[in-house]
């Protein structure tokens, strides 16, 4: 297992242009961002313009660049929130940085400014302990290291494939607890990393993370539909879906997940009530989609991203089908997904 740094011409930032002013954003991260490649994709139902900034080396993505990639019956699978997922999978690099339109950088306890993207790739480059908790937590960072008791064949750890940042101010709240609690914010910066156990799954929000795009980048599962003309979605659920699909496969590729740093400061949070009406049926199952993947296990034959993502939809299609019908969509479109994956990549080379 490897340690060594990461090269910033491995690495590709990935935006989601949810709003067309991104002069703020932009400059807020100029310091960060200018090290690497950008990758902005506009949400397909956003009208107006863009407004980026000049001085940073990057690619923009509308409408029709994703209708060119993919087709115009599939471009609506990128819209809204989704649209990140279109960088990942026209991306060419090894590791992908995602950081939503609405964020800034935070401020560590120290009031220094947090280098987000320093911090996720850290996180990929440092081993994971997914099969014994450490508690002191990472114990890759400075300053840290294994306690008394664990296992000395465990301490080399394992890659680290996903790095899941938190965001300070507006708390990440489903839409049932914001409207019960709209004045509550998120003021705890808390300087930790930790991996997150083997068969635990995790709530990952695609606002703040990082990946190791070669090795899972298929895994994350983009725009679950609740109805066939594209209406109704998953929403913000459809982040908890595919990180519960990503843990799985990291799981079971013997691979680590952490959580904790980087923070970054998140300015908007959107009507609970709008939020209730695009959320409610994907919160209504949660109670069956925990138990599903708590217990999933994959075959061993399944040794790709690619190959457990359709091993997964055939086992969503046979348990999870007889639960709701959305289920058969959502597994149909993994499986549309591992094909577009290995399509886009075949004809870019």
């Amino acid at each position: 297992m490897s340690q060594a740094n990461i090269s910033e011409s491995e690495v590709d930032i990935v935006i989601g242009a949810l709003h067309s002013d991104l002069t703020l954003f932009m400059n807020e991260w100029r310091p960060f961002f200018l090290r690497f490649h950008i990758i902005i994709v506009k949400d397909p139902d956003l009208k107006e313009d863009l407004q980026i900034p000049e001085g940073f080396e990057l690619d923009v993505y509308s409408k029709s660049d994703i209708e060119r990639v993919v087709g115009s019956s599939t471009a609506g699978l990128f819209s809204g929130y989704s649209c990140r997922y279109f960088g990942y999978l026209v991306s060419r690099k090894k590791y992908i940085v995602c950081v939503d339109d609405d964020c800034f950088p935070a401020r560590d306890n120290m009031g220094n400014v947090v280098d987000a993207l320093a911090e996720h790739l850290f996180n990929l480059k440092t081993p994971a302990t997914p099969f014994f908790f450490n508690t002191l937590y990472d114990p890759f960072r400075k300053g840290a290291d294994f306690v008394r008791g664990y296992p000395f064949s465990l301490r080399s750890g394992v890659d680290c494939a996903l790095s899941c940042g938190l965001w300070l101010n507006q708390a990440d709240f489903d839409a049932p607890t914001q409207a019960l609690k709209p004045g509550v914010r998120n003021l705890r910066y808390v300087d930790a990393v930790m991996t997150v156990p083997v068969r635990t799954m995790i709530p990952v929000s695609g606002i703040n993370i990082a990946f190791n795009r070669e090795v899972v980048g298929p895994a994350l599962v983009p725009a679950l539909k609740l109805a066939d003309e594209g209406k109704l979605r998953w929403e913000t659920i459809e982040d908890i879906w595919s990180g519960m699909c990503v843990k799985v496969i990291c799981d079971h590729l013997g691979l680590g997940v952490k959580t904790g740093l980087p923070y970054v400061y998140r300015t908007q949070r959107g009507s609970a009530i709008e939020s209730l009406k695009k959320e409610w049926q994907g919160v209504k199952l949660m109670e069956d989609i925990v138990p599903f993947f708590q217990s999933l296990r994959l075959p061993q034959s399944a040794s790709t991203a690619e190959a457990c993502v359709a091993e997964m939809a055939k086992t969503v299609k046979e348990k999870l089908g007889q639960v709701d019908p959305l289920f058969l969509r959502a597994a149909q479109a993994m499986e549309d997904w591992v094909k577009l994956w290995a399509s886009v990549a075949s004809s870019t080379g």
